[in-house]
This record gives C-alpha cells, sequence and structure tokens, in this order.
C-alpha cells in the first residue's frame, strides 16, 4: 500500500496538484471538539540540534507524555520536504501512538514581507515543498513568519501579498497558512490582524504565541539583544484570536506553585476560551533554568489547570 502510495504522491507532487491524504477542510477541522493540547518540537530544540533525539523520536516522547497532536519545525528536517520515505516514516510512528500531526512551522525559506516582489516570489516558491509535505502528512496548516522592510504600511501591503501568493497554492493542497507574531512588525497584534483580515482567505491565519511580542530589540534585528519595545501580549493575541487556526502557549520559567513568571496563563487561557477557540493549544517550553522535559510537563500542567 505504501508502494502505492509513493508512486502516487510523486506523480501528484511532480505536476504540483494535490497532496495525498485529503485535508480540504482545514478549516473545519480546526474548529471541530474540545480544546486539546500539542507539542511543539522547539520545546526539545537542545536535544533535536545535538542529535540526542531524532524527529521519529520525538513523536515517540510526545505520545509517551500524554499529548494529543506534535507541531513540527522544519530546521530539523530541512531537506527532507520532498523525501518520502522520510515523511512516510513520520506517519507511521504518529499513527502507531496515535498522534495527531497538526503544523509545520517554517524558518528560513525567505521573506514573504520582502520589497522586493522577485525576492517575495522565490520565498513563495520556496514555501510551496512544505506546503505539499504538510498536505502529505495531512498537517492542517503551515506557519510562516513575515519579514521584510519598509513602513508598516509598505510592509503591511507586501505582507499582503505575499500571503495571498501562498495561501492560493496552499488552498489547492487543502493547506493553511499561518501566522505567528514573531519579531519585527508581526510582533504588533493590531498590525498582524489587519494583514490577515486584507487578505480575506479562509484558509489564511494565526498562531497567537503567549511570548514573541518584542517589535524593537537593541541590536536592530528580529532576534538577539535586549528588548527596547515590547506589545501587550494579552491585547494582541486577544487580537489574533479572531483569525487564530492553532494557539501557541510559550513558557519560559516557573516559580514554587508551578506558575508561568512572565506570562499569566490564567489570563491568556481565558482569552482563548472566550474568542470560542476549539483547535489545539501547543506546549512550546523555551526556558533554559530547568531540563526541558519537566518545562513542558509544568507548562502541560498550567494549560490543564486553567482549560478544564
Amino acid at each position: 500500500m505504501k508502494y502505492f502510495k509513493n508512486v502516487i504522491c510523486i506523480l501528484l507532487l511532480t505536476a504540483f496538484a494535490f497532496g495525498c491524504k485529503s485535508n480540504t477542510s482545514g478549516q473545519e477541522e480546526v474548529e471541530k471538539g474540545p480544546i486539546k493540547i500539542s507539542l511543539a518540537q522547539w520545546s526539545f530544540n537542545k536535544e533535536l540540534f545535538s542529535g540526542n533525539m531524532d524527529n521519529q523520536g520525538f513523536i515517540r516522547k510526545a505520545a509517551d507524555m500524554g499529548f494529543n497532536g506534535v507541531e513540527y519545525v522544519n530546521q530539523f528536517f530541512k531537506d527532507k520536504a520532498d523525501d518520502f520515505i522520510f515523511l512516510d516514516s513520520l506517519d507511521a510512528v504518529a499513527e502507531e501512538v496515535g498522534i495527531e500531526q497538526l503544523l509545520i512551522m517554517i524558518d528560513g525559506e525567505g521573506s514573504l514581507a520582502d520589497p522586493d516582489q522577485l525576492v517575495r516570489a522565490d520565498a513563495v516558491e520556496n514555501h510551496k515543498k512544505w506546503v505539499r509535505a504538510a498536505s502529505y502528512l495531512g498537517c492542517h496548516s503551515i506557519r510562516v513568519n513575515l519579514f521584510g522592510s519598509g513602513t508598516k504600511e509598505e510592509m503591511r501591503d507586501y505582507a499582503v501579498e505575499g500571503l495571498i501568493d501562498i495561501g492560493e497554492y496552499a488552498a489547492e493542497q487543502g493547506v493553511n497558512v499561518i501566522v505567528e507574531n514573531h519579531g519585527g512588525y508581526s510582533s504588533n497584534g493590531a498590525w498582524l490582524a489587519d494583514v490577515i483580515y486584507r487578505v480575506k482567505m479562509e484558509n489564511v491565519g494565526t498562531l497567537p504565541d503567549f511570548g514573541n511580542f518584542c517589535e524593537k530589540r537593541d541590536s536592530g534585528e528580529n532576534w538577539g539583544g535586549k528588548c527596547t519595545k515590547e506589545y501587550d501580549k494579552y491585547q494582541g493575541v486577544k487580537e489574533l484570536l479572531p483569525y487564530a487556526k492553532a494557539v501557541s502557549a510559550k513558557s519560559y520559567d516557573f516559580d514554587d506553585d508551578g506558575n508561568e513568571t512572565t506570562i499569566d496563563f490564567e489570563r491568556m487561557i481565558s482569552l482563548v476560551k472566550d474568542a470560542g477557540f476549539h483547535g489545539f493549544i501547543g506546549v512550546e517550553y523555551e526556558g533554559s533554568d530547568i531540563p526541558p522535559e519537566e518545562g513542558i510537563k509544568l507548562t502541560k500542567k498550567l494549560i490543564e489547570k486553567h482549560l478544564y
């Protein structure tokens, strides 16, 4: 059966046609049923970068820890988007342990909001292989970044164009394109919500992250250096939730009572519930003071405390 699946997919993907799994109801899928909890692969980034954990091991670990779904990061298999044998190996493990494959977070594939139209076009082409990979795995979405330059208004217009271009292709594959608040203008909730509103596509939405609301850093870059301008995280999440197809519960550190020391999880979870969101909340532990597995467990426990 796998042989025929691979042959069919090779033919279809080579022709840039539809993926092998039906994702045509991507929007409905993320709106059905009660909120569940998934695990973002970045939570184990140190183990994955060092080689102490592989992608298949991550899926098994997520299942062992009681998660319902996994969120991949393309950095951990950046040359495997069209490798059907590798994708089949993820599929097989996920099916074996009963884990849903939800989305792929995409980094390093170009700027979808670049002022240069040719650069944007290249970025769109670079993202297409990940749309096909997501469709093959049955993921409902790919997560993209909006990096570029110019004034807020200029970059807004560039972002709208880039998202429409990749969104149209993704719609053919039954895949959503979701944008995370992830540095620069995208960390301004009102700006990002306005971009998605202007795109006006059912399969283009947001991935609100409880953290990542730093708009400017003293380094002048999107990452690294001290944050000099931070958007109100609660206001930002509230603004992005109407367009959300997934939610990222970022965590950094915890006190002796198990509460996150930088983010009010009770307030955040209340915002999510009040918005009528019914997809997955993904645990994304990014701290360094306690081991990843412990931080992940504490984050999951904190979500469950305020969710159920």
